[in-house]
């Protein structure tokens, strides 16, 4: 399938990503992710690897939606964590 990531085509195929991201490590997800397999990547990670690109070079946004179009889950970033009322008392 023909994903444009960053103004550039790519023809994705769900076996190429799996195996792209075949014995790669997780990093630590603290936004989007992606489900690929049994593991839960970060878009941005997936993103560098299957392209071959700077992490800076396309948003989540684009990596997301070529990975929902190729089938896989896609997990949107967490909320932050609501503040206590103790957080905005000077002094505590």
């Amino acid at each position: 399938m023909r994903c444009i990531i960053a103004g550039y085509p790519f023809d994705l195929t769900p076996s190429e990503v799996e195996q792209a991201m075949a014995g790669v490590k997780p990093e630590p997800v603290t936004g989007e992710a992606v489900k690929i397999g049994r593991r839960t990547y970060p878009v941005k990670q997936v993103g560098a690897i299957v392209t071959r690109q700077d992490r800076r070079d396309f948003t989540a946004f684009e990596v997301t939606r070529a990975m929902k179009r190729l089938g896989f889950t896609c997990v949107p970033a967490p909320a932050p964590a609501p503040q206590s009322p103790a957080d905005e008392l000077p002094g505590w």
